[in-house]
């Protein structure tokens, strides 16, 4: 009997147990390509301390690395580089559980880099990210 899509009940809206649920499907994932001696990258909006550790632990139990990045840009600057007003529409009350407006955002306190794009350029976050991969030893020059 084959399995549903991988897909089915993925975010039907942005409420908090959808948004988890999602976080722990890509977790599961990125376990999986570990075990298998693979590298995932995954760039998933993780507004939850919790589930954060969740995926971290399933990702070391399957005996890979998880190298957090947090990406920290201000709200207002979130919202200033907003090109489908979806922040202003969660303002008006049309988004339910929108991250850092009706629901919260926990910022990480254990990011392995921290990088504010409100200052930090795109050349400039490729250079400190591709930086701290050498450094650790995934990429060799």
């Amino acid at each position: 009997m084959p399995r549903p899509p991988f897909t089915v009940g993925i975010i039907q809206d942005h409420a908090t147990a959808d948004r988890e649920a999602n976080i722990r499907r890509i977790g599961f994932v990125a376990a999986e390509v570990a075990r298998h001696g693979g590298t995932a990258i995954c760039a998933p909006i993780a507004p939850f301390a919790a589930g954060r550790a969740e995926v971290r632990s399933m990702v070391e139990r399957a005996g890979g690395d998880l190298l957090l990045i947090h990406v920290a840009t201000p709200l207002a600057e979130c919202e200033r580089r907003d090109r489908k007003g979806m922040y202003a529409k969660a303002r008006r009350g049309e988004i339910a559980d929108f991250t850092g407006i009706s629901s919260p955002y926990e910022e990480p306190t254990d990011a392995d880099l921290l990088l504010d794009t409100s200052e930090t350029s795109v050349d400039d976050g490729v250079r400190l990210i591709w930086g701290m991969l050498q450094d650790r030893g995934y990429l060799v020059d």
